[in-house]
């Protein structure tokens, strides 16, 4: 049986930058990730998370460390506005939090096995990759009414290969809508716009933007199309396309899960990806496709010729393995 795209979606893929898959998973799949979610909420302890902020916007750049190294963790980050300037709560804990990340996929057991099933494993190949790698998973979170916009980016932008490789997996846990902030794509533009920035350590504990082509032209806000998702949908992203989500204002909850995936295997036989050079700002990039004792590699979504899959980290999280944070829209995919 083909679990991979049908020839039809490869090539609507190909054309827009973007597919939507509806009923790809179940309600009861979406129910039990949202579930475990939440009970990572519940579980982590406010009188020691750290109250800081970041945001990957030009004018505020993240240099947090627990940001910067939560790439084989699993971390907590606020929405900007659920706390005061003291760093007391103003909402509910159980609605705060704007995402966790970015290890899901290896330390927790129900992510993991949700992450590697052969029916995403079959997408994979569909999509020509060779050696597929998975990072930078996370639950996104957009309470309603405090959850907040992510402005129009790319994905390569933050998850940078050369060649561009990066692909994101975006999971509907709930109805997505134009009211709590589902998502818009510029149709086309993975072809007609390259990637004109990077975001890179500066070498000195924080974080930049760097400009790779000089006066880039971004898509008008005409060029955007609404893609409302209903719960069970995969959306696949290509990482050059321009997307954006706004903010919820309704009384509904827009949670999600994603994931992204990156080409291992560089395809000139002898070279490898310069993919994630140490420039690129989350550690699971950062630390290259080798092991590493800093750094869990990315994790092998499968191997071709039947060697063996999921070679990575630990299965279980540890209580020090967990970290929070404050956040805005701080990476790629934070949808």
């Amino acid at each position: 049986m083909d679990l991979g795209l049908t020839p039809e979606q490869l090539h609507q893929f190909n054309e827009d930058g973007f597919l939507a898959i509806e009923d790809f998973f179940t309600v009861e799949d979406a129910q039990k990730l949202l579930k475990r979610a939440r009970e990572l909420i519940d579980g982590f302890d406010l009188e020691t998370h750290p109250k800081t902020k970041f945001s990957t916007s030009r004018e505020n750049h993240v240099g947090d460390d627990y940001f910067l190294n939560s790439g084989d963790k699993i971390r907590f980050f606020f929405e900007e506005n659920a706390l005061d300037a003291d760093g007391n709560l103003v909402v509910p804990k159980e609605v705060s939090v704007n995402k966790m990340g970015h290890a899901l996929h290896e330390l927790e057991p129900v992510f993991r096995e949700f992450s590697t099933r052969d029916r995403l494993k079959g997408i994979a190949k569909s999509l020509g990759y060779k050696d597929p790698r998975v990072l930078q998973s996370m639950v996104i979170f957009k309470n309603p009414r405090i959850g907040g916009e992510v402005p129009p980016h790319q994905d390569s932008t933050f998850l940078y290969t050369d060649p561009p490789s990066a692909i994101g997996f975006w999971f509907a846990l709930e109805d997505c809508t134009p009211e709590n902030g589902c998502m818009w794509f510029a149709k086309g533009s993975h072809k007609r716009y390259g990637v004109p920035t990077r975001f890179v350590r500066d070498g000195n504990g924080g974080t930049k933007h760097i400009d790779l082509e000089e006066d880039a032209a971004d898509p008008s806000k005409e060029e955007y199309t609404c893609v409302p998702t209903k719960a069970g949908t995969l959306v696949l992203i290509h990482g050059q396309v321009q997307h954006k989500s706004s903010h919820n204002k309704s009384n509904k909850s827009r949670n999600i899960y994603t994931f992204h995936m990156i080409e291992g295997q560089y395809p000139v036989p002898g070279r490898q990806l310069a993919a994630a050079d140490a420039r690129n700002a989350l550690p699971a990039a950062a630390g290259g496709l080798r092991r590493s004792t800093q750094v869990r590699p990315a994790r092998f979504f499968f191997r071709m010729g039947g060697r063996r899959e999921g070679r990575g980290g630990p299965n279980t999280v540890s209580s020090a393995g967990i970290r929070m944070s404050r956040a805005r829209d701080d990476c790629g995919g934070c949808e």
